[in-house]
């Protein structure tokens, strides 16, 4: 059945159970696709596309001297990421639930039991293995979109403890509560496609909270290499296909229908932007590449539940609530959001998750429990909506609160010159973002050295 209910929120059961009011769970390889694991792995790589693309997309919209150690962050920041959600962060969001709140640390733990035969993830067409990694690649993105609201502001050292811990008390736990099976959200009845609210309104909210807490830059913001950062919204935008349409695991009808969601909100929001800059005559590239980015954003909550007519016009709003967000939050509000990550993700992810209780149906999905206002004469499901990105606000914000006010002596370094002790810039190479091993320094290397 292709329903994102049963394929990303699941709970996982031995084969010779029942889950309760569904169908008896069969063995996985009868359940297994081979064109529909191909197309997850396929999706995987195409997310794993968007850390690059993610890292040139904000290098080069950042003062030149900043770089260096941007790239740095997102690179070590998606490596320990990863690293944690093989070892505690796929059993917490996917294991049996410990009432409704996180999930059970004994349930996968290193991945042990994911792929055993004897288990599986019910109507799942994908093997245990290719699931969780496909997983992996967006709980190791979503804490990297806060590079670029506290961009130029934060230490290496403060940079790692913020995002491990924002890793674990909000990524984890909300996403367990609206994608894990008997998760609260989910068991009320909440819809989210791709990460709406997981991801774009936990990270905008935050966004705003480190960019208030931290300041404003020093110096005049400038851009360094606009065509780095069209490169970069590039990998971006392609790697969204398969961010949204792998979330289907499956390839067929319904994920079809989600690529052309996903490309029509973008384009539309794209030319919204483009249209309300020639007001006064200057649309510029940046504002071509974040209305697109707005757009996939926005759609990703809904795009296994609108149809192509409803992802147009979703676009458009996208396009005019974010393009409206910079006014108010960094030019009303003064918040020095450096890339506009709380205008261009936040906002985005807010409005496209209401869009779901407008306009979900079920031509689109006909196993949805509740569709939208337009198609029924209920309101539930847009309040059940609300609901859930109440919560993914004010998680994030207390959380970020906190984490700010609980590192702030990690920064007493300037941050263009924090690193992991290991690297350095070298003496003789003072160009910015050049930099080297200090190896003869290791310790644990001069028995090597001295060999």
């Amino acid at each position: 059945t292709n329903s994102w209910r049963s394929v990303r929120q699941r709970k996982t059961r031995s084969c010779d159970e029942s889950f309760p009011g569904a169908m008896a769970i069969v063995e996985c390889n009868q359940l297994l696709s081979p064109g529909s694991t191909a197309w997850v792995m396929i999706s995987t790589v195409l997310v794993l596309g968007m850390i690059p693309g993610l890292a040139f997309f904000e290098a080069g919209l950042l003062r030149r001297s900043a770089t260096a150690d941007l790239l740095m962050q997102i690179f070590a920041g998606f490596s320990i990421n990863c690293f944690l959600w093989f070892g505690i962060g796929f059993t917490l969001v996917y294991g049996d639930t410990l009432g409704g709140a996180i999930g059970n640390p004994g349930s996968f733990p290193l991945y042990i039991g994911v792929s055993d035969p004897s288990k599986c993830f019910h109507d799942q067409s994908v093997d245990g293995l290719t699931f969780a990694t496909f997983e992996m690649m967006f709980a190791a993105i979503t804490p990297l979109l806060l590079t670029g609201a506290y961009a130029e502001r934060l230490s290496f050292k403060r940079f790692l403890v913020i995002n491990t811990a924002w890793e674990v008390l909000v990524y984890y736990p909300m996403a367990h509560w609206v994608w894990g099976y008997e998760g609260w959200l989910y068991s009320l009845g909440a819809l989210d496609f791709a990460g709406g609210i997981v991801i774009h309104a936990t990270a905008g909210a935050s966004a705003i909270v480190f960019s208030k807490y931290l300041g404003p830059r020093k110096g005049t913001p400038s851009e360094s290499s606009l065509p780095l950062a069209a490169i970069g919204a590039g990998l971006l935008w392609m790697g969204w296909f398969g961010f949204n349409a792998g979330s289907a695991m499956s390839a067929g009808a319904w994920s079809g229908a989600v690529v052309a969601n996903t490309q029509i909100a973008a384009a539309a929001s794209a030319v919204v932007w483009m249209l309300l800059a020639s007001r006064r005559h200057r649309v510029n590239l940046t504002h071509i590449l974040n209305g697109a980015i707005a757009g996939l954003a926005g759609v990703t909550p809904a795009a296994g539940y609108i149809n192509v007519q409803a992802s147009c016009i979703l676009g458009i709003i996208l396009g005019v609530a974010s393009y409206a967000g910079p006014a108010l939050i960094n030019h009303k509000l003064g918040i020095d959001d450096a890339l506009e990550v709380s205008s261009v993700h936040g906002i985005p992810g807010v409005v496209g998750a209401l869009a779901i209780g407008f306009a979900a149906t079920r031509v689109v999905d006909p196993t949805l429990t509740n569709q939208g206002v337009i198609y029924s004469s209920s309101m539930y499901l847009l309040a059940v909506q609300a609901l859930a990105l109440v919560v993914a606000v004010v998680l994030a914000s207390v959380v970020s609160v906190l984490l700010c006010v609980a590192t702030r002596s990690m920064n007493e370094e300037s941050p263009t010159d924090s690193h992991i002790p290991l690297l350095s810039r070298s003496d003789d190479r003072h160009q910015p973002g050049v930099l080297r091993f200090d190896d003869d320094d290791d310790p644990l290397l001069q028995p090597l050295l001295h060999f």
